[in-house]
């Protein structure tokens, strides 16, 4: 994935979690930075590994679906 779509995956996450409660934003933490629980969720997304962006977009998108 080139650095442009991660910039846009890494954005598109950050609106999403935005969406959502913050109870949501503490399950993405134990998820995607287990060992960085007191991290902004903005600072987590940006650290989030290339491969596994795909994945956490699904993910949040599936949650903002559910709650709707």
């Amino acid at each position: 994935m080139n650095n442009q779509l991660q910039n846009f995956a890494r954005d598109a996450l950050k609106l999403g979690l935005a969406r959502l409660p913050e109870s949501h934003h503490k399950l993405f933490k134990l998820m995607y930075s287990h060992k960085k629980l007191d991290a902004a969720i903005n600072d987590v997304v940006d650290e989030i590994p290339e491969d596994k962006l795909d994945w956490a977009m699904q993910q949040v998108q599936r949650t903002i679906d559910k709650l709707s």
